[in-house]
């Protein structure tokens, strides 16, 4: 565990490098500390051997989907502390379950403003687990 002290250590694993640097003003003004990844290849070894506090995760990624990912790091017990924030362009509440359902601890829908995304990552951090709102889904 960390020390209170201690910021997170925050994972970003997004191909988009627009919404990469968004995250990366955001995170950086937060104080966290953040790797990024571009690419789902090496994601989940970089997981497992880094244990990030948190991963932010895009669903569609080169080589390996952000699902993908995500189930392979709820398959591991030794990952059961990383917590993931999933994040996606398609915003429906179809793939919000299906997110959810494969393990991960919330669900953002691009594109999202920051004070949405900075609310999201302190809840996940402080250990609240996601629901499914109904306001503002659309299943398009």
């Amino acid at each position: 565990m960390k020390e209170s002290s201690e910021k997170a250590d925050i994972l970003v694993v997004e191909d988009e490098d627009n919404i990469a640097i968004a995250l990366n003003y955001l995170l950086t003004r937060e104080g966290y500390n953040q790797t990024r990844l571009s690419t789902g290849a090496g994601a989940v070894e970089l997981i497992r051997s880094r244990k990030p506090d948190l991963v932010l995760l895009d669903v569609m990624l080169p080589e390996v989907s952000g699902y993908e990912i995500c189930q392979s790091v709820r398959a591991d017990p030794e990952c059961s502390g990383v917590r993931i924030l999933m994040m996606t362009a398609r915003g429906s509440a179809m793939e919000r379950r299906k997110g959810l359902a494969m393990g991960a601890d919330g669900f953002i829908s691009k594109p999202f403003e920051l004070k949405e995304l900075r609310e999201q990552v302190r809840k996940i951090l402080a250990g609240e687990l996601a629901t499914l709102p109904q306001e503002g889904i659309a299943d398009a």
